[in-house]
């Protein structure tokens, strides 16, 4: 194995970072140098009136066509776990020539729309970055001691490469009374409850590249990762102790590349990739009386063996004055499920229980075609389409087994518009087909929540019309801002949906709409001389529409994101390596809704953090923070019924959980 110095004297000059895009708005080092930062990351967080979208991961359909946006010399971030965030963490900033911003629409990348981020990179030899992340909750939670990553990228000749180490770690963890009311409102119950979760999810990951002088390019990525999720929960009730105890898992890994090279007049890009998770969970719920009785419980144990396969080719070409591409997707997805439940007999033995749908395997088969066309209609109007089918084969063995196929139309138009040299406007319509959860095909059980989900192997992939429409306004000196608004109209939505006389589980729903906005802005107070202020604000908002499966009612999607709210303010002192700065957070989710129960989960009044950072402390960057500092509560609410919820109610649930003050040091280099 070559060291690291090796490496180093076989680093051959770095190629020429690309030329500027035409019309985008380039920010160069310079321009983030008071932030003094580590890696790409730090340098798009800044960026004004910019927000990373992520659009790539285990929910999306395949691999598609670009979500993100976020490029990387012009390229899509390459691999499906592997993100923009991840991603941008692990390119060092010293090797960062410029960030561009532009419209996606003007790009030769079908899919991309609004405001996109490139990165111009030029690798100049061996560099690292690395983070370590502890933290201290005041109340009850153990400290966070091992959330961090460091990374290693370099070059040889024509091959480029980043090795990454990461570990994504969580404690969380609250206390406070839950209060039960009867049918009519009397209390009979009030439980203390004390709350702990553990989360760990190290990863290994490699990112390869080689591009040779013959204008091949060649990428591969690699990832292994583990997770372990522990959730316990003691409540002591009027006349029992209740000790809950959740453990899931996930082991698993990623292979992905790719293969480009000319064709002809064009250029073909060859993509292939494999995932496979193995995921074993088990949940332990028992009941101690104070009377002496025998103790009650149950356990519900599961394994789901989750497998992807996906090859795809894009072949894109320019004629007659437009980008033209033709793409062709095949995927092989897949899930073995088994399940078992148990019962605590009175002599301490956990029986088996049946569950009718709780083992079984999920196939689909899908293959997807797609011909895109790009072109400027004017000097300032830029027009990108697309237009393909997908062909789905879901196949599900065990109770209630079924083969479908579908076919399904795909696509979209977009436009964007320079109105003014700081203006920019873009337009799209588009249909989706969304992805589904292969875990909602099959029976669970809920202990936490005391429900259960039958097996439903009707679900069919959600379908819907995308209409979004973006602004942008360069505010010069002032900063920018940002603001989308969006629509869509839903077929096949996913909803809980009654199974049989007495059960329930995610199914489809005839139609439903949802609409929003995100504004996102920054404004810089350079101008009134106060040199070195900003603030960052980011504000979604969306609502929905549907018809309750149960009452018909119009209601919106259970536990969606209603509001979200984001101000961020940051001082960096001129001449001085100090900064401070404020952030507040507000979260607002819609109800959750069951056939039998309604729930709701409330933070008020938002949390509310301040921090302090040195960007040269030896050579690092540090910075410490409290939050929390408003008091904010976790509060639940939740109304259970006598059956469904057109029947009386049963009780009342009202939860207030405190965990104080939280304590966050942040330590982040370069080398």
């Amino acid at each position: 194995m070559l060291s690291p110095a090796a490496l180093c004297a076989q680093t051959a000059t770095p190629a020429p970072a690309a030329a500027p895009t035409a019309g985008a708005q380039s920010f160069e080092p310079t321009f983030f140098a008071r932030f003094a930062p580590r890696n790409a990351l730090d340098m798009v967080r800044q960026l004004p009136g910019f927000s990373i979208q992520q659009g790539n991961g285990e929910d999306v359909r395949g691999l598609g066509q670009a979500t993100q946006n976020v490029l990387i010399d012009g390229k899509r971030i390459s691999g499906k776990s592997n993100d923009a965030v991840t991603a941008l963490g692990r390119i060092n900033a010293s090797d960062v020539v410029r960030i561009e911003i532009i419209d996606g629409a003007t790009l030769d990348i079908p899919g991309l729309s609004g405001q996109v981020a490139n990165i111009v990179t030029a690798v100049k030899g061996l560099t690292g970055t690395f983070r370590y992340n502890p933290q201290l909750r005041a109340k009850r939670t153990d400290p966070r001691l091992l959330d961090g990553e460091v990374s290693l990228s370099g070059q040889s000749g024509a091959l480029s490469y980043t090795l990454s180490a990461a570990n994504q770690s969580r404690r969380n963890g609250n206390a406070g009374p839950e209060t039960v009311y009867d049918g009519l409102g009397r209390i009979t119950d009030v439980r203390p409850e004390v709350l702990f979760v553990n989360e760990e999810h190290p990863r290994l990951s490699g990112a390869f590249k080689y591009e040779p002088a013959n204008g091949d390019i060649v990428n591969l990525n690699l990832q292994l990762n583990y997770d372990r999720n522990e959730v316990l929960e003691d409540s002591i009730r009027i006349d029992r102790h209740r000790d809950y105890a959740e453990v899931t898992k996930a082991m698993g890994y990623e292979i992905g590349g790719d293969y480009e090279f000319g064709v002809g007049s064009g250029r073909l890009k060859l993509i292939g990739l494999g995932r496979y998770q193995h995921k074993p969970g088990s949940t332990r719920v028992v009941f101690d009386f104070v009377d002496g009785r025998a103790d009650t419980g149950n356990i519900f144990d599961r394994t789901g063996d989750e497998s992807e396969a996906i090859l795809r080719a894009e072949y894109r070409w320019k004629g007659g004055g437009a980008d033209w591409q033709v793409s062709a997707e095949g995927a092989l997805n897949a899930l073995d499920y088994g399940s078992s439940l148990a019962d605590l007999n009175a002599a301490g033995v956990f029986v088996p229980q049946p569950i009718n749908g709780g083992d079984a395997t999920v196939r689909e088969k899908r293959g997807e075609i797609y011909i895109s066309y790009g072109r400027p209609l004017t000097r300032t109007l830029t027009l990108q389409s697309s237009l393909g089918v997908e062909y789905s084969n879901l196949r599900q063995s065990g109770a209630g087994g079924l083969n479908r196929t579908f076919y399904r139309p795909k696509g979209f138009v977009s436009l964007a518009w320079k109105a003014t040299p700081r203006l920019d406007i873009s337009a799209k319509v588009e249909r989706v087909v969304g992805q589904l959860d292969f875990f909602d095909f099959v029976a669970s059980v809920n202990l936490a929540g005391e429900n259960s989900n039958a097996a439903n192997p009707n679900l069919r992939p959600p379908q819907n019309w995308l209409v979004q429409l973006e602004v942008n306004r360069n505010l010069g000196a002032w900063g920018s801002a940002k603001l989308r608004l969006f629509g869509k109209r839903f077929t096949d939505a996913v909803s809980q949906v009654p199974i049989g006389a007495t059960g329930e589980a995610p199914g489809n729903i005839a139609s439903a709409d949802a609409y929003g906005l995100r504004f996102t802005g920054t404004i810089l107070f350079d101008p009134i001389g106060w040199k070195g202020a900003k603030v960052d604000i980011d504000y979604i908002a969306n609502h929905s529409r549907l018809h309750d499966p149960l009452t018909n009612e119009i209601v919106q999607f259970s536990e969606d994101d209603r509001n979200e709210l984001n101000v961020n303010f940051r001082y960096d002192l001129p001449a001085t390596s100090w900064a401070v700065g404020v952030d507040y957070y507000k979260y607002i989710q819609t109800p959750g809704v069951r056939l039998d129960q309604t729930s709701q989960f409330v933070m008020k009044p938002g949390d509310l953090g301040v921090f302090v950072e040195n960007k040269d402390v030896f050579g690092l960057t540090v910075r410490g923070g409290v939050g929390n500092l408003l008091g904010t509560n976790e509060r639940f609410y939740r109304t259970v019924h006598a059956g469904r919820r057109t029947d009386p109610i049963a009780f009342t649930e009202d939860r207030s959980r405190f965990f104080g003050p939280v304590f966050t040091l942040n330590i982040s280099g370069s080398f």
